[in-house]
């Protein structure tokens, strides 16, 4: 990441880009930024305005980040494409554990790949951060819940371990509540982590990704049930995924909001009938 960085920088300030060079060091320059004589005031603008370039140095920087890993990170082949369901964006999930199918001794486990998705937050641009929550004595069906529990999923013929049961109450492919259910047979912690990892991948939008690179992405096929992957934590070009899916995400609700709007005036002159909700959740067999 430093040196994909340290790249980018090196292209905001090439020769061989006078523009974005010029606009840069003008950005920068002690020429750009407003000063007062009165010294109770000095410091204190100062200051604001070196955390405001700082901070808009940051994203120009973040930005130029996922351009440069994005146009590496081939669809198919180092990045799992995207169009799953996901949870909305700036989600908090609370995040449950089923407590008669883990030990205690699985929760740190349970827990890393939650974490490591967390701490890519926000260059993923999703918003969403899943906060554990504690044990439960059955599966939830709250809003923006997610309860990971056992269940007989293993299949002999495509050797799936885990499978994502999720519900949509607007049908819009937005999660309203999800389970992730592991197959008792995963019982290696390390190799239990790895499929959290790819379930939450799921969670965020990842669809799977057989024909990846191995390690090029945390939504590749495990080899064999039981047997770690060493993916317990989304790459550069996961990440760079989900910013590109949750952009579409974010666009698609702003569209059915403006219907919405729309909708609501027609509906002050025409009286239609109530949609009847289907409760029938989702069930998404994966590896």
């Amino acid at each position: 990441m430093i040196a994909v960085l340290m790249t980018c920088v090196r292209k905001l300030f090439s020769r061989r880009n006078p523009t974005g060079s010029r606009d840069a060091r003008k950005f920068l320059s002690p020429q750009s930024f407003v000063v007062s004589r009165d010294t109770s005031v000095f410091w204190p603008l100062l200051m604001k305005q070196l955390i405001a370039r700082f901070t808009i140095l940051l994203l120009i920087l973040t930005t130029a980040y996922a351009q440069q890993v994005f146009g590496q990170c081939k669809v198919g082949k180092d990045a799992p494409p995207y169009g799953f369901w996901s949870w909305a964006p700036q989600s908090r999930i609370k995040v449950y554990i089923l407590s008669a199918d883990f030990r205690d001794s699985d929760l740190a486990f349970l827990l890393k790949p939650i974490q490591n998705w967390n701490a890519v937050m926000e260059q993923t641009g999703s918003g969403v951060r899943f906060e554990y929550v504690g044990p439960t004595s059955a599966p939830l069906y709250c809003e923006n819940c997610l309860t990971i529990l056992r269940g007989e999923v293993y299949d002999n013929v495509k050797r799936h371990a885990t499978e994502l049961k999720t519900y949509s109450a607007h049908h819009d492919r937005i999660m309203s509540w999800a389970h992730i259910v592991v197959d008792p047979k995963v019982t290696n912690k390390e190799a239990l982590t790895n499929a959290i990892a790819h379930e939450l991948g799921h969670n965020l939008g990842l669809l799977d990704c057989y024909s990846c690179k191995p390690k090029s992405t945390v939504m590749n096929k495990f080899k064999t049930i039981n047997v770690p992957n060493e993916m317990d934590a989304p790459t550069a070009c996961d990440v760079a995924q989900v910013r590109t899916g949750y952009f579409e995400v974010r666009s698609s609700l702003k569209k059915v909001a403006v219907r919405g709007k729309q909708s609501a005036k027609q509906s002050e002159v025409e009286d239609g009938e109530e949609p009847v909700d289907d409760d029938t959740p989702i069930v998404i067999r994966k590896p």
